[in-house]
């Protein structure tokens, strides 16, 4: 295949993309209504108990996730989120349209208040976590069955692919950030990594099983950022608190009032946070600035047939363009977070500092 005509499928291709989020918008504005760009970029990045598809003329074709829910005066029920279709509450259950649990299922007392069950549905998001995490499994484990038939003989298509991702975050980012112990957290590390990039990829493709927003979730990205923060904090070294609890400082620092040992604890948790906050807010806004390219040809129809040509023209290219841009931050959003976990870790691991003879290395004595 030659380069000319894979640029021209790749354009092709993000063409189409972009054309799917237009078609999105598209049945967002019924009866000619305005569209209200805000309420329609948080209701796509959002999650949802449903799985939407598309919209032809007044039907909306969705695919049903599983409703799991636990009331504390009627128990557990479990049902199908279709039961819910055109605004309906099933078994005393409705998902709200307003107020502080908009867009979560709700129970309705007999005073006609709004309580919030416990729930554990499979969710828009949810699915695509087990989704991706299945596929994960899926691409490591042929990734392994290759190397146990062929051995480490050079390989090649996509197991060679794979072996290119292994290598580059093993050798480049964890084994430099961490040291001569490396190898006990590799696995960890490489899973994250994959992880993101995978979710990173499926919230790009708009289509069924893609387009959800898991990295995008600040729930998600909190779970990551824990689980390098319990990693940290549980194998940090003997030396790693010593220099957060009692730092090598002048002792006023210290004594009587402890300002650098409270400066290190709140570093202790700024660390995590960075990671939740970075990951979180570069994902959700790649998608928010796509939706809303998107828009613009929408927004402009009142605006004249000039106006709105050149700007659906407009929209079109820069969203080809961002959808490139967003193929490029799904790896290096990934790569960051693996990183400075890595990093974190590495300096979780510090040695004792050896005190050096100061006569063995003046070489006049």
């Amino acid at each position: 295949m030659s380069r000319y005509l894979k640029i021209y499928i790749l354009l092709v291709v993000a063409f189409m993309l972009s054309f799917v989020n237009s078609q999105a918008v598209a049945s967002s504005t019924v009866d000619n209504k305005p569209l209200d760009v805000r309420t329609f970029i948080l209701d796509h990045v959002s999650d949802s108990y449903q799985w939407h598809i598309t919209t032809i003329g007044d039907r909306h074709i969705s695919i049903p996730l599983p409703v799991i829910v636990y009331s504390n005066t009627t128990g557990w029920h479990v049902f199908m989120s279709s039961k819910f279709h055109g605004g309906h509450s099933h078994d005393g259950f409705i998902i709200a349209t307003e107020g502080d649990y908009k867009g979560k299922i709700v129970e309705t007392g007999a005073n006609g208040s709004q309580v919030k069950p416990f729930d554990i549905s499979i969710t828009k998001n949810v699915f695509s976590l087990l989704f991706s995490s299945l596929l994960l499994i899926l691409i490591i484990l042929s990734v392994s069955r290759s190397y146990k038939k062929k051995g480490y003989a050079p390989k090649s298509g996509f197991v060679a692919m794979m072996e290119m991702f292994i290598m580059s975050i093993n050798d480049d980012v964890i084994k430099p950030c961490i040291g001569k112990q490396y190898r006990k957290y590799a696995p960890y590390l490489l899973t994250v990594f994959f992880f993101v990039f995978i979710n990173n990829l499926m919230g790009l493709i708009p289509i069924f099983p893609g387009g959800a927003n898991v990295t995008g979730n600040i729930a998600i990205t909190f779970v990551l950022a824990i689980c390098t923060f319990l990693i940290v904090n549980i194998k940090g070294s003997k030396e790693y608190w010593k220099e957060i609890l009692w730092p090598d400082v002048p002792m006023w620092l210290k004594f009587p009032v402890p300002f650098m040992p409270v400066i290190e604890l709140v570093g202790i948790l700024t660390k995590p946070f960075a990671l939740m906050i970075r990951l979180f807010a570069n994902i959700l806004a790649g998608h928010a600035i796509v939706l809303g390219l998107t828009a613009l040809i929408f927004v402009t129809v009142s605006m004249g047939q000039a106006m709105n040509t050149s700007m659906t023209v407009l929209s079109v290219i820069f969203s080809v363009f961002i959808s490139f841009v967003e193929l490029l931050v799904a790896y290096i959003q990934a790569y960051i977070f693996t990183m400075l976990s890595a990093v974190f870790i590495g300096l979780a691991r510090v040695e004792p500092h050896h005190v050096v003879n100061k006569s063995s290395t003046n070489p006049t004595k």
